[in-house]
């Protein structure tokens, strides 16, 4: 398993690292462009839902594959492995990495938040955890997990990015090559986990 582990972890640095570099260029356009931090907010919430929908797809799926597949266990794993390891990713990891620079930043944890989405009116704790039963759904039915699985890794690069224009007030610009660290990092080791390690944990083929 631990060989598995690192040889899945190196297959993604090419990937994760070109996901990060996107994210840079993406927080220059922002920075340059004067992009209010609500514009981040919104697209923050749009990103998440859409990351822990493909982590639940894919860590549903690859339980699901190389197991009898119980459908009790096949949710559990499905909602634990994407909301918990999606929130550490996106939110989490983008907070302390913050910390780290002394910039100021707000926490969030978007599963349990109560406040509404703006325009569909859905409390974001719904949304969010609407979007694991609906990739658990998706997952269990049919077992696909490479396209998720990039897809995944690349929503959740923009995700943790967005969370820091979103809450995040510094001086990016300077500070790009600490952002780019930290996105490699909340994207690499997490989704990693979460799609192929984490419900491999729960098979007798693990």
């Amino acid at each position: 398993m631990f060989r598995r582990i690192a040889i899945e972890l190196g297959r993604h640095i090419p990937f994760t690292g070109a996901g990060a570099a996107t994210g840079i260029i993406i927080m220059v356009i922002i920075v340059l462009g004067n992009v209010p931090a609500s514009i981040s907010q919104t697209t923050f919430y749009t990103l998440h839902p859409i990351h822990i929908i493909l982590s639940a797809m894919v860590t549903t799926a690859m339980y699901k594959k190389y197991s009898k597949g119980k459908i009790w266990a096949a949710i559990l794993i499905g909602y634990t492995g994407s909301i918990g390891i999606a929130t550490l990713s996106d939110a989490v990891i983008p907070y302390l990495g913050g910390a780290l620079l002394n910039i100021e930043m707000g926490f969030h944890i978007p599963f349990i938040e109560t406040e509404k989405m703006p325009v569909i009116g859905m409390a974001k704790w719904q949304l969010i955890n609407s979007a694991a039963l609906a990739g658990i759904a998706l997952g269990y039915w049919k077992q696909v997990t490479g396209f998720p699985h990039y897809g995944h890794v690349l929503l959740s690069t923009w995700a943790s990015l967005f969370y820091f224009t979103a809450f995040g007030i510094a001086q990016w610009i300077p500070l790009l090559g600490f952002v780019f660290l930290f996105l490699f990092l909340a994207v690499w080791i997490p989704c990693c986990l979460s799609d192929i390690v984490f419900p491999l944990l729960f098979t007798r083929k693990g």
